[in-house]
């Protein structure tokens, strides 16, 4: 195969207790021509299929499961544009302009992503979240004070609470916090399978299952062998394939781990004041957020491993650690587990994704990378690929493209 076949969950997400919305799947029965073929039929080969379709492009998306099937249903759906590593210490990195242009566009990224799907019609159970941002490991008080700083600088709101002030608004005792403002909250799965069949509406086709196993390229064109026989030819090819890394990418520092997360029964007399998300300043870090029928997802208890059997071995104590986790940051909330999961996720050293044109492989371009800001990413790819795509080009490719990561 094109990419490295793994096993990306575990277990039942809260988002699978319902029925998935329908898309419609065709058959490749004989070889295909098309503008571009979009490698993935998740949430970011859903946007990003959407995007380039709108731009006037024959579009065709293949997976080799069906669509959303990978680890969109895995996702917590802690739609952010702040990342994972803070803005003060990604300065320290990448420089104060470069680190403000990242946090700037991955905030447009999720402004676009908001948009676009109330644009589109989509319902997925959107909803804005301000963010509770807790001090930890990687920033103290002072690390919190300086991080404020750093993002009113660059022109984010965000209030700083004391521990008093948390104690007092939300429950929690001995943290002080960030306080940031419309974030997004979604259903993952009926957010893919709205872009998905916003890009069918387009025009676009979407063929499963279909392998990619073999890449040829050519200054004029690529061609895509599959498992079974037939090879689509295209223009342009786009692997977003997720966290099954494509063979013929660099990895470009990203590596893939293991996380968890947990779903609670509902309990709407036990959450906590305007039902923000609350995630920790900590390496590795517990987040929560709550679903419209009132259920506490908790998330976190990452292992730095991408085996699949030794992931999924942890899943009952990870789950365990998950409740007592939760039980002791909100002592007046049922902790217990009504749905358990494990999942894989990329990573990356500083917290920011690769997008772009794929070294040596011409008219190849890929998205990879995506972090605790997976779903953000995917609709700042969809903007850059596209711009790149149509040679309209985009003044913030040179951020996350492969030459950048090396």
């Amino acid at each position: 195969s094109a990419t490295r076949h793994k096993d990306l969950r575990t277990g039942v997400s809260v988002w699978e207790a319902v029925r998935r919305p329908p898309v419609p799947v065709g058959r490749l029965r004989r070889d295909h021509r098309t503008d571009v073929l979009v490698v993935g039929a998740g949430i970011s080969g859903a946007i990003i299929g959407e995007a380039l379709t709108a731009r006037g492009l024959e579009v065709t998306i293949v997976d080799r499961r069906g669509p959303v099937l990978g680890s969109t249903p895995a996702s917590t759906a802690l739609l952010q544009y702040e990342l994972d590593t803070p803005l003060s210490l990604l300065i320290g990195r990448l420089g104060r302009t470069n680190a403000e242009r990242v946090w700037r566009r991955s905030h447009l990224a999720l402004d676009a992503l908001r948009e676009r799907s109330r644009h589109l019609g989509i319902q997925a159970d959107q909803i804005n979240r301000d963010s509770l941002y807790l001090s930890g490991n990687v920033l103290d008080t002072a690390g919190l004070h300086r991080e404020a700083e750093a993002r009113q600088r660059a022109g984010f709101e965000c209030t700083y609470l004391s521990r008093t002030e948390v104690c007092d608004r939300y429950g929690i005792r001995g943290r002080s916090a960030l306080v940031s403002y419309d974030n997004l909250a979604a259903d993952p799965r009926r957010l893919a399978t709205g872009f998905l069949n916003a890009a069918l509406d387009g025009g676009a086709r979407l063929l499963a299952p279909v392998d990619v196993t073999g890449i040829e390229n050519s200054r004029q064109r690529v061609r895509a062998t599959t498992r079974d026989g037939p090879v689509i030819t295209c223009r342009s090819l786009v692997f977003a394939t997720g966290y099954e890394m494509p063979k013929a990418v660099p990895a470009a520092g990203h590596h893939i781990a293991s996380t968890y997360a947990i779903a609670t029964r509902p309990q709407p007399s036990s959450l906590w004041a305007t039902s923000c998300f609350i995630w920790e300043a900590s390496d590795p870090y517990l987040y929560l957020r709550v679903t419209p029928d009132h259920r506490i997802i908790c998330g976190g208890q990452d292992e730095d491993f991408s085996d699949e059997a030794t992931r999924d071995a942890l899943l009952p104590a990870k789950t365990a650690a998950l409740e007592r986790r939760l039980g002791q940051l909100l002592p007046d909330v049922d902790p217990r587990a009504a749905f358990a999961w494990c999942g894989s996720f990329g990573a990356s050293p500083d917290g920011t994704p690769t997008i772009g044109r794929v070294p040596r492989r011409p008219n190849c371009y890929a998205a990879m990378g995506y972090g605790g800001n997976g779903i953000t990413f995917s609709m700042l790819a969809a903007q850059l690929l596209a711009g790149l795509i149509t040679g309209q080009g985009d003044p913030d490719s040179d951020l996350v493209s492969f030459r950048s990561k090396r």
